[in-house]
């Protein structure tokens, strides 16, 4: 039986119901009080609580591994009133991870890595490659990156730590892997990438996925609105478990949750809601219910991509085409 707009609920978003969906949430572990917590960078973590709740990078990437395999479900309720469960395949498109201590890598195996797999530049007829894995490096105080935003917005440049790592993807789509395979890949050269805790991440830690979709059930559905691209950016680090924690979720819950398929929010353990986000393709009113606040909310989560970009001076370029080619 199919349902018009008007007789759904006015509070169903199929915008809050994609990143309900596509938000990992990971099993979390404890560090006591002891000497453990009292090592931990006090600029980063309050010491003055009995346990801290963290993560480890592992235990992430394994909840992409499905995903990357065969694609995130999520509910889609059409302005028909029929529900679809839309797929999208997520793919690394940028990280950096800063830790308190440097990588002490050799700077000839990180030159090795970029030139076998830098990534291609916006030029691709040209054949010239683009490196996208630069090797640790610190803030110090000559440097021009010394700070990251003039007028203050960052703290100083010790609070920051040692960019241990960053890769930004420049690839076409259809020339991309997805997001666990390009991870065991960078972690063949960077094992950090899979054991390093979220305690031990700066807060300038990040990581932006670029969801694409793939299919639909029921298929046969021609509906011009399921091929929108969303990019979203997640924080990696401890410092801001406590500001998403009561971050809600199961909005899919209600009709599209009952007519075609459940989000993926029902477990417990540690939650990263994007806090940022760039679309493409994002046409028609499918996304946006002008009876909800999502028109604020893409709103509010695309100027905290913008700003959380400028603050840290990244070019990134999932970003900039996202934007460029958005209504």
């Amino acid at each position: 039986m199919s349902f018009s707009r008007t007789m759904m609920s006015s509070s169903h978003s199929n915008l809050e119901c994609f990143l309900d969906c596509t938000t990992p949430t990971i099993p979390s572990q404890f560090l006591p009080k002891q000497s453990s917590i009292r090592d931990l960078n006090s600029l980063w973590h309050p010491l003055d609580k009995e346990t801290i709740e963290y993560f480890t990078l592992g235990d992430l990437w394994d909840r992409y591994d499905e995903w990357s395999a065969y694609g995130a479900g999520a509910p889609i309720i059409l302005n028909s009133g029929e529900t679809v469960v839309q797929y999208y395949v997520p793919y690394l498109s940028a990280i950096q991870i800063y830790t308190s201590k440097p990588n002490l890598r050799e700077e000839s195996d990180v030159g090795e890595f970029e030139s076998e797999s830098g990534s291609w530049s916006d030029d691709s007829e040209s054949g010239k490659r683009s490196p996208s894995i630069n090797s640790s490096r610190g803030w110090d105080a000559g440097s021009e990156d010394s700070n990251f935003d003039q007028e203050g917005v960052w703290p100083m440049h010790h609070r920051l730590g040692f960019l241990n790592l960053e890769y930004f993807e420049r690839s076409a789509p259809y020339g991309r892997i997805p997001l666990m395979d390009k991870i065991n890949e960078l972690a063949k050269i960077y094992p950090g990438l899979m054991s390093f805790k979220s305690v031990d991440l700066s807060p300038a830690s990040w990581m932006a996925v670029a969801w694409y979709p793939i299919y639909h059930i029921p298929t046969g559905r021609n509906v011009r609105d399921l091929s929108a691209c969303f990019l979203t950016y997640h924080t990696l680090s401890s410092s801001f478990q406590d500001d998403v924690a009561n971050a809600e979720k199961g909005v899919c819950s209600s009709e599209a949750e009952v007519r075609g398929g459940k989000c993926n929010g029902e477990a417990s353990g540690i939650s990263l809601p994007p806090f940022g986000l760039a679309t493409y393709k994002m046409q028609g009113n499918l996304w946006i219910n002008p009876e909800t606040a999502d028109h604020e909310r893409i709103i509010s989560l695309m100027s905290a991509a913008d700003s959380w970009l400028k603050q840290l001076r990244v070019q990134h370029h999932d970003y900039s085409y996202f934007c460029s080619h958005s209504m």
